[in-house]
């Protein structure tokens, strides 16, 4: 009796623990913070907003997917690391109820899956982004590691785009400091 007392206890705190820190990271730490760095040029509420939406449908267990006909993606932070879930990906489900916030990448859309194998066929896309991003941080110099992801994300997005997106953004994809991105950004000789 005690024990299951104390495990509704637990259960009760780490309920409460979870979402006060989901509320306070959404308010505190959503794209209200990365505006303040200053390289987020032009995001406005109405991403705010999206981006707040789609956090909470996450956190529902909502399996979607990133739009294949756009070019757009969802950086997905997690707590210590980042990935990118580019068109045709799956997000959501028990996959990402670990995520503290979401970045939308270009124009995104997000679609219901329609059946098993459109599901299935989601789960593989994502699984493509994720070993692409693990090839890239297997290169053991930081300074590879950002230029590899910036000329990725320059391969299939406008330069407006990629502007907007934070240099904590590719740090984090790519297990690099915010400064290694920022230095990379500003150089002319990307040949690294």
């Amino acid at each position: 009796m005690e024990s299951e007392n104390k495990q509704r206890c637990q259960t009760a705190l780490y309920e409460d623990e979870v979402l006060a820190r989901r509320k306070g990271f959404a308010n505190s730490q959503g794209y209200s913070a990365m505006k303040q760095e200053g390289n987020n040029h032009g995001k406005d509420d109405n991403q705010d907003s999206q981006a707040l939406r789609i956090l909470k449908q996450l956190h529902d267990k909502h399996l979607l997917i990133v739009n294949s006909r756009r070019r757009n993606g969802l950086i997905i932070y997690k707590r210590y690391h980042a990935e990118f879930a580019g068109p045709g990906s799956a997000v959501g489900g028990l996959f990402d109820l670990d995520c503290q916030k979401v970045l939308p990448v270009g124009n995104l859309s997000l679609t219901n899956p329609e059946s098993a194998d459109e599901r299935q066929r989601a789960y593989l896309i994502r699984r493509q982004w994720i070993r692409l991003t693990k090839q890239i941080t297997e290169k053991a110099v930081p300074l590879q590691r950002a230029q590899t992801i910036l000329n990725q994300f320059e391969q299939y997005f406008d330069n407006e785009t990629i502007d907007q997106l934070p240099d904590h953004a590719f740090a984090l994809l790519v297990g690099v400091l915010p400064h290694t991105i920022r230095k990379v950004r500003n150089s002319n000789d990307r040949d690294f």
